[in-house]
């Protein structure tokens, strides 16, 4: 049995593949398993010429390459020729609208565009805007009284935390601002605060004076090669530190004052907290003075906190920093009154600082150093001097308008 089915299996193969009389599903078996058929299939055939299509292909690039390049030329050209043409009719007509002042006027510098733009609100006062939001614009002058005069700095009374008040009588001092800026923290720049340097109307001609005898000795008015250099030796860290604290060692100015607004609510612990921070950094060391003077400095620090110890500042409130001829500091703020109490809005003296030392390190945290509260501040005070410097010494400084 073994033997025989091999040749079962060869005369089942050798039987005819097709029988015209097997059925058809029996002749559709036989087909799938039998060879290909030579029948031709009809679909169409189509030869790819690689080498063509990547010669067409380059050829394409190619032409495009130089249709671009030829119409940037003839770009460049047409607008080259174009200005040159311009140039040859703007030639022929010798009448420009240039200005006709002198290289030497206020007006005719090249930073006269940066200077502080002086505009009137509705009631005619002259204010300075300061491109801020919240705290638009700043007065140009402030009156202001004599806050540390012996009327003035009288035992507090009991009756209100602000208290005792002060409102600018006719003996008041002209202040004129001298720049501004905005007071930022974190890296990221939060806004804490819009702050303005002003000094005393009648103090400015010494402020004038030491600072051109500083640059030319023989000069009354700075030229705009000095005042350049005056910018750069007040704008540098250590030499403008060491400028304004010679100018602040022997009065000079006299009488100033810093103008801080808030732009958010904000209270007099946190700006205490900043202000402290900035005197320690340049407080005097122990080197510098015996034990008889830290003490007493630390007693003024000591005034100094108490003076901050309150409540909250509303944005849009204002807070003065006041030093007089003897570098005392005085503090008064403005709440904007009260309709409840019947109280009008006043600035109010809330305290006094003796210490020459604290006014002059507070001082320097805006006007010098390496690291100021606000840089835009120092900058706009800067030039706000250089304007003081380019008219003769003795003339009354006003902002241009």
């Amino acid at each position: 049995m073994l033997r025989q089915q091999p040749v079962l299996r060869l005369r089942h193969l050798a039987k005819p593949a097709v029988n015209s009389g097997a059925p058809p599903c029996a002749r559709q078996c036989r087909t799938l398993f039998s060879g290909a058929s030579d029948k031709s299939t009809g679909r169409a055939v189509e030869n790819l010429n690689l080498r063509r299509l990547s010669q067409r292909s380059h050829e394409y690039q190619r032409n495009r390459r130089i249709f671009l390049w030829s119409g940037l030329m003839a770009g460049v050209v047409s607008f080259s020729y174009t200005a040159y043409k311009l140039k040859q009719e703007i030639d022929k007509k010798p009448l420009k609208l240039d200005s006709s002042l002198p290289s030497t006027h206020p007006l005719a510098q090249a930073d006269a565009a940066q200077r502080k733009v002086v505009v009137h609100d509705e009631e005619g006062r002259e204010i300075v805007p300061t491109g801020n939001s919240t705290v638009p614009t700043f007065p140009r002058t402030i009156n202001l009284p004599s806050y540390t005069a012996p009327a003035a700095i009288d035992t507090p009374s009991p009756s209100g935390p602000l208290a005792p008040s002060l409102s600018a009588s006719s003996a008041a001092t002209e202040y004129t601002l001298v720049g501004f800026g905005t007071r930022t923290v974190t890296f990221v720049g939060i806004q804490v605060y819009v702050v303005g340097y002003y000094i005393a109307t009648a103090d400015i001609a010494a402020l004038q004076s030491a600072l051109v005898k500083k640059v030319n000795p023989i000069a009354t008015t700075l030229v705009p090669g000095e005042r350049d250099q005056l910018r750069t030796a007040l704008l540098d860290p250590v030499e403008g530190e060491r400028a304004w604290e010679q100018l602040l060692a022997s009065g000079i100015p006299a009488r100033s004052a810093f103008r801080v607004v808030p732009v958010r609510d904000t209270d007099f612990h946190h700006l205490r907290d900043g202000f402290v921070r900035a005197i320690q950094a340049r407080a005097p060391t122990g080197s510098q003075g015996s034990a008889a003077e830290e003490e007493a400095f630390g007693e003024a620090m000591r005034d100094f906190r108490a003076v901050f110890n309150r409540g909250s500042v509303p944005k849009k409130k204002e807070l003065l920093l006041v030093r007089d001829e003897a570098g005392r500091l005085a503090v008064a703020y403005d709440d904007g009154g009260s309709k409840k109490e019947e109280r009008p809005a006043s600035r109010r003296l809330i305290g006094v600082v003796e210490d020459e030392r604290v006014s002059r390190a507070l001082w320097l945290n805006y006007l010098a150093g390496k690291k100021v509260a606000s840089e835009p501040a120092r900058k706009s005070i800067v030039e706000g001097i250089l304007e003081f410097v380019e008219r003769p010494v003795g003339t009354v400084a006003t902002q241009v308008v």
